[in-house]
């Protein structure tokens, strides 16, 4: 990192002939390329000389100058191999990042070459189809709905607000991101990683070596860029790397995580989130570190989460902003009327956001008991008041601060580092807003507000469902039992098709996604389809193929029978149950395969979780089997 190189162009801070005059003074700055954002998350990367940019600017803002093939990324049904063109229009509302290339220095002056990211919206057939798009069109939806109802409205518990004076909503939301790194080599056992974990060996450690180095550095080239980091640390899983006889740090295998600030502009919000992860990748590469942003790399482990906040605040004629969701008196009421809205309809309407936040099987070994993962829709609000919530067992919980209301906001403890942020967030805004409405018009107190939200499962209310609770206090998995959870909070998705298949048996609820058509029919059910499709294909091509490979390297080895000889015979059983077809009973990864092809997907959700559990317990019984034998 040097002085002398341009690392962001912060948006409305330049016009036209301002960028061009930038852009002349950093000749380093080689080329441009349009980060447009499909359906799965994934960004567009491509270089258009930094000249033909300065030469056709204003047609790079209209969609004229940048088109690119739809039909090869994510937008299924949408833009097909017959119609796939799609135009790409740059966006000056946010920052623009610029990514050097370290291994391409320029000989004139010894800079790496860059290249300016300009975040863009794409269309097809006139009509936005983009992740950025649909995040960008529906918080002006809610926005605007927001104060229809609002302005010079009469909101019970909320009677001094002043609800007149407001001239626009703003949304603060704010992304964490957690991942692991290792030395390319390094293969460690799941059994060193799951006892260090157990012995609490890792989080909030000292770090040494390539990972402190590209930590910090991570850290300096994300402030050069206006992001500010307020904190990077070690995560819980991992183990301590090993020192050579040079003092040189090897064999390193560590989880991380990196805290930002917030940010009042949820596409900006976003695009930042998107630009950490670049920067991570790069830095950390530079010092000789792998990384991986997968929601379970290691099963056994601690997973990578991607806590997503949300908050919603007034700004006033005046200037002034003021948190929407917090309480006129802080240490009486957790929330005010329109707070306790926003959980209700997010909660209530879950069942629609969930595919959104959770779409892929990498997604799902996460979420289990155990680990710190949410499986069940409900909140936690603290158990007073003055005790602030920091119950980690649940979905979504209360982020508060007694002595500074500004804070109040809600955290999403689900999403991972590969959840598309923008649709995410779309979604929690959106059903936010049928719970705001719920809860100012309903002419409730914010108790029996608070009361409805806090029911028991079975009692009735006028907006929450009579059969589930919303609201626990307690742990989530050491205080109920599978079925006492189920039975109170809801069966959880278990894969991504149980996903898909309960919001298509909510409609009510996909509605309230759509209804402003930001996020429309034509959007929803090209990436359910987009999700399926994956889940399908991935089970297939590598999941199975995965599995058939690991059970032929569990061989017979050199034992003396009894009792040796007995697990082996029941790791043989286990084996062929898995993995090879005998007459007239094929193996269960033949039946999944089947099931799949044809389209029985009730079937191969059912058998998928069958084959990863049986997979895993034939992992731990050849384990136990292998220790046993002293040759």
């Amino acid at each position: 990192m040097t002085d002398e190189l341009l690392y962001c162009i912060p948006a409305g801070q330049y016009g036209k002939e301002g960028v061009l005059s930038l852009l002349a003074q950093h000749p380093e700055i080689r080329f441009v390329s349009l980060v447009g954002i499909d359906l799965a998350g994934n960004d567009t990367d491509e270089r258009i000389p930094i000249e033909l940019f300065m030469k056709d600017y204003g047609d790079f803002f209209s969609g004229k100058a940048v088109q690119t093939d739809g039909s090869s990324v994510v937008f299924m049904n949408i833009a097909t191999l017959n119609d796939a063109r799609v135009d790409m229009v740059a966006d000056s509302s946010v920052n623009w990042y610029v990514d050097y290339n370290d291994e391409n220095i320029m000989p004139k002056n010894g800079l790496p070459v860059g290249t300016l990211r300009i975040p863009c919206f794409l269309i097809h057939n006139g009509k936005f189809i983009d992740s950025r798009s649909i995040l960008k069109n529906s918080c002006e939806y809610v926005a605007s709905e927001l104060k229809k109802l609002l302005i010079g409205a009469q909101v019970k518990g909320m009677e001094n607000f002043p609800f007149s004076e407001i001239q626009d909503i703003v949304f603060t939301t704010g992304t964490e991101l957690e991942f692991w790194v290792k030395t390319p080599s390094e293969k460690e056992t799941v059994q060193h990683l799951s006892t260090s974990q157990r012995l609490k060996e890792q989080y909030w450690q000292r770090m040494r070596g390539n990972v402190r180095t590209a930590m910090e550095q991570t850290i300096e080239e994300l402030d050069a860029r206006g992001i500010h980091v307020e904190m990077g640390h070690k995560e819980v899983g991992g183990i301590k790397p090993k020192i050579d006889d040079e003092g040189h740090i090897f064999d390193v295998c560590e989880q991380l995580e990196l805290d930002w600030l917030f940010s009042t502009n949820p596409l900006q919000a976003a695009d930042n989130e998107l630009e950490v992860r670049i920067l991570v990748r790069e830095v950390f590469r530079r010092n000789g570190l792998d990384v991986s942003f997968k929601a379970k790399p290691i099963i056994g482990v601690a997973g990578s989460g991607e806590h997503t906040h949300v908050g919603i605040a007034a700004l006033l004629k005046n200037g002034r902003t003021i948190n929407l969701l917090a309480p006129e008196h802080m240490k009486e009421d957790y929330l005010s009327t329109i707070g306790y809205g926003l959980i209700m309809g997010i909660l209530k309407n879950y069942e629609a956001v969930n595919p959104f936040v959770s779409s892929t099987i990498d997604a799902f070994n996460r979420l289990k008991p155990g680990f710190e993962a949410p499986v069940c829709i409900v909140t936690s609000l603290g158990h007073s008041p003055e005790v602030p919530s920091r119950n980690r067992s649940i979905l979504m919980g209360l982020i508060r601060d007694i002595g500074n209301p500004k804070v109040t906001r809600f955290e999403l403890r689900s999403p991972n580092p590969f959840t598309n942020t923008y649709l995410c967030v779309s979604c929690l805004y959106l059903t936010a807003l049928d719970g705001i409405r719920y809860a100012v018009t309903s002419g409730k107190e914010p108790e029996e507000l608070l009361a409805e939200l806090s029911k028991k499962a079975g009692e009735k209310a006028d907006y929450l469902e009579k059969d589930r609770a919303y609201r626990c206090e307690g742990n989530m998995f050491d205080d109920f039992t599978e079925e006492e959870r189920n039975a109170a909070f809801g069966r959880p998705p278990a894969t991504v098709w149980e996903n898909v298949k309960i919001m298509k048996e909510n409609p009510d609820k996909t509605a309230v996604l759509t209804k402003g058509d930001t996020l429309n029919e034509a959007i929803v059910d090209s990436f359910l389809a987009s999700i399926v499709y994956r889940w399908k294909n991935e089970l297939i091509d590598r999941i199975i193929p995965g599995i058939e490979t690991s059970v032929r390297k569990y061989k017979k080895l050199n034992h003396y029978g009894g009792l040796d000889e007995r697990r082996w015979k029941s790791i043989e059983a286990k084996r062929i149950e898995l993995a090879k077809d005998m007459d007239d009973n094929p193996s269960i990864c033949s039946r999944l395969k089947e099931a799949l092809e044809s389209g029985d997907y009730d079937t191969a959700s059912d058998l998928q979780l069958e084959l990863i559990a049986k997979a895993q317990a034939l992992e731990d019984e050849y384990r136990t089997y292998a220790l046993n034998i002293l040759d």
